[in-house]
């Protein structure tokens, strides 16, 4: 797809929200090591959470952070290295010792560790337990594995007959309708509602869909530049060109018109 830093951190905010972090012992080796993750000091994560496992003698909780650390370090690098690490790391937790908190982080950690294998297909499988689950996301942390689902489902659904795809896009088509209704500033499924239905080959659905979703961007708040950059992207690079097919016009009357629809609508 079209997206502009896809694939991003799912931090370990999770577990640590901003008041907790100013009432706890700043002491806390375990505090500290999330700290690190979530200011993207992946290196200095590791170490962190690997002298928590030592000093509170609780390396399951510690390798969980390293774990989810070197994700990043791979997400951000590629380094084969890290993604080995990670699932070493995962492999030797035991759930049964965590909080439902960091039973979803793990969950993640195998969704992320999944995709990153090639494994697209159950990663999305892990990542859509996660969502259906009854475990509580902020609005932020449902965005983002929303986010990683879609993309671990476009992956898997692209080298399929035409037949099963267009299944596998309507469901992400539907699960979008969804999440839009329950939040329609969620700016991944404004994104993903236009993003599938050109998938699928229903160009109409997505030109309608990506309008709706650039009129919509400002219940998106700070993420409203970043919807209307990736809706920018999906549209002139895709929508336009294979409408302009279909309906047998000049990509640049498409094009007008989408410049058009937008300065009615600018600021």
């Amino acid at each position: 797809m079209f997206r502009q830093g896809a694939m991003w951190a799912l931090a370990l905010v999770l577990l640590l929200c901003a008041a907790g972090a100013q009432a706890a012992d700043a002491k806390d080796p375990f505090l500290r090591a999330r700290t690190l993750y979530n200011d993207g000091q992946y290196d200095a994560a590791v170490a962190a959470a690997d002298e928590a496992g030592r000093v509170a003698g609780l390396p399951n909780k510690a390798d969980l952070i390293a774990a989810r650390a070197y994700l990043e370090r791979y997400r951000a690098g590629a380094a084969e290295i890290d993604l080995i690490n990670a699932r070493t790391r995962l492999r030797r937790l035991d759930p049964a010792t965590f909080t439902a908190a960091e039973r979803l982080e793990l969950l993640i950690g195998l969704g992320q560790a999944l995709y990153f294998d090639g494994s697209s297909g159950a990663s999305a499988l892990v990542f859509a337990s996660v969502l259906e689950g009854d475990g509580h996301l902020e609005p932020a942390a449902r965005e983002r594995v929303l986010d990683w689902w879609a993309t671990a489902v476009d992956r898997d659904a692209r080298p399929r007959p035409d037949i099963e795809r267009q299944g596998i896009y309507q469901r992400i088509r539907d699960r979008m309708d969804e999440e839009v209704a329950r939040d329609a500033g969620n700016h991944v499924a404004l994104y993903w509602a236009a993003s599938a239905a050109r998938a699928q080959g229903d160009l109409h659905a997505a030109w309608d869909a990506a309008q709706a979703a650039w009129v919509r961007a400002s219940l998106a708040g700070d993420r409203a530049a970043r919807l209307r950059d990736d809706l920018e992207e999906l549209v002139s690079r895709a929508i336009v060109p294979e409408r302009a097919r279909v309906l047998g016009q000049p990509a640049d009357t498409l094009h007008a018109d989408w410049v058009a629809f937008k300065a009615k609508w600018a600021r």
